[in-house]
């Protein structure tokens, strides 16, 4: 989402202890108060539940702390602890959760739940983009870059040789606006609207709505079924250019056919599991249900060893790197609903023919410790409030390519760039000079302001205001096949 990566040195969080590593201060683990310092102390010294532990469970590393005097203090308070934080609906579940368990969730389990739960998840019910909501993103702030990604999609489409019917396939469309404007854009190119079928994968009902209106579809798009699959209820059509459009709840709903994928900060809100490195090995990063006398509900703690994930997962993606890499993360992150993506767009694409664009906040290289909160603009800790807040992750763009190559399919992949190359490739400076021959002082004023947000690398002024550049941190990478050649404008 738009905002800065939030990077260890720049907090201003408390760091508690930092025996194995648990003391950075964004992944959540260091205290915010002083009762959060005495409930993280005290449960470093105690037990973390049957599949947790707070450090070591090795004598030298165990830290005790006398509890007495806040035990009497909070004796005449019956359960009530000083700023407790708020019990949300989520928060009451993901505790059932961990107790129905015997023991505490990974953060990826955490992070779905929190992301995508029926009842009570962040993006289920509500929406969440724009200046008025969470966050904003780059469809939010100008027509420009849906119209640009239609130019992507116009030219790769000639380039896999005009076929009569394509799928064009948004993963996470958001509010619909970059698919809107991506098909007001594109409606002079007749040949290509005649061939478009529109398919947008997306689980949440309330998004669903916005994405039907915004694309003036003659009916909203049909809800997800209660086992999560959407019933055949047939493609709405689109007010803006007549383009028939179907929801799906997943990629694997759509239907099979030359493709033109776009996902556009999709991958970031995948779940990913975070893994540091003790003296035991590599322990995942869980999640528990806090002590009562805390003021949180839960609270992360360390496997008492290498979990399933640590062999499965981080074993995979520690083949790939050097030792100096290994040395220098003592925090990893892998995400395995991108790598999972990839390999699915890859078959597709290299037995039916296309491309997918992915944009996102990333590198092409191991991200670390990125999983971070953000509510109503601002960070906050990755525990708090349950189901308020987003959550997402630094793309690992190395990780999303070798999935690609390793999949076996005929496709190759191309990046990453970073999004003032991708855009000024396809001609944002052309656009913004068209727009501003017939515009106001007013527009002009904010179409450049738009302009510098989409390409520029400013860091951002909160004091004034000034939001930060998107243009650098953001980078695209493109998967298509191999025959079709390099999509532009990554040639």
């Amino acid at each position: 989402m738009e905002h800065e990566r939030k990077g260890n040195a720049d907090s201003d969080e408390k760091v508690v202890v930092d025996n194995a590593g648990l003391g950075n201060s964004r992944g959540g683990v260091a205290a915010t108060s002083e009762e959060e310092r005495l409930s993280h102390q005290a449960h470093v010294g105690g037990e973390a539940g049957p599949s947790g532990r707070a450090l070591s469970d090795s004598p030298e590393n165990v830290i005790t702390v006398d509890r007495t005097g806040l035990q009497k203090e909070l004796e005449h308070l019956h359960g009530q602890v000083p700023g407790k934080e708020e019990e949300t609906p989520l928060a009451k579940h993901l505790k059932t959760l961990i107790k129905f368990r015997g023991g505490p969730i990974t953060l990826a389990e955490y992070m779905k739940e929190v992301l995508t739960n029926p009842s009570d998840g962040f993006y289920m019910n509500r929406d969440v983009f724009g200046t008025k909501g969470d966050f904003v993103t780059s469809p939010d702030i100008s027509q420009m870059f849906g119209e640009l990604l239609g130019i992507w999609a116009v030219v790769l489409w000639q380039q896999m040789g005009q076929p009569r019917e394509v799928n064009l396939v948004e993963l996470g469309p958001g509010r619909g606006a970059l698919m809107a404007d991506l098909m007001r854009g594109t409606a002079q190119f007749g040949a290509f609207t005649s061939a478009l079928r529109v398919h947008l994968v997306e689980v949440s009902p309330a998004l669903r709505d916005l994405q039907s209106k915004k694309l003036q579809c003659q009916e909203p798009g049909p809800r997800p079924s209660a086992s999560g699959r959407d019933t055949d209820a047939g493609p709405s059509v689109s007010g803006i250019s007549g383009v028939p459009v179907t929801w799906h709840s997943s990629l694997e709903d759509v239907p099979r056919g030359p493709m033109i994928a776009i996902g556009h900060e999709f991958l970031d809100a995948l779940p990913v599991h975070q893994f540091q490195r003790t003296e035991l090995g590599w322990c995942e990063r869980l999640v528990d249900v806090a002590p009562d006398w805390s003021q949180r509900h839960l609270r992360l703690v360390l496997s008492k060893g290498p979990t399933v994930a640590a062999k499965v997962y981080l074993k995979k993606r520690l083949e790939t790197l050097s030792i100096v890499e290994q040395k220098n993360n003592p925090v990893i992150e892998v995400c395995p609903g991108a790598v999972d993506l990839a390999k699915e767009l890859s078959k597709r694409i290299g037995e039916d023919g296309g491309g997918a664009l992915l944009i996102d906040y990333g590198d092409d290289k191991l991200a670390g410790d990125s999983l971070q909160a953000i509510k109503e603009h601002k960070f906050v800790d990755l525990l708090h409030a349950p189901g308020t807040a987003d959550l997402s992750a630094w793309v690992d763009f190395a990780a999303v390519k070798t999935a690609a190559a390793e999949s076996g399919a005929d496709v190759q992949s191309y990046g990453p760039i970073t999004q003032t190359q991708l855009l000024a490739q396809l001609g944002i400076n052309t656009r913004v000079e068209k727009l501003l021959e017939t515009a106001t002082e007013e527009e002009a004023e904010a179409l450049e302001q738009a302009y510098l947000r989409l390409v520029g690398d400013q860091p951002g002024d909160e004091k004034a205001g000034t939001p930060p550049g998107m243009g650098a941190k953001y980078k695209a990478v493109v998967i298509a096949k191999k025959a079709q050649g390099p999509p532009f404008p990554f040639t």
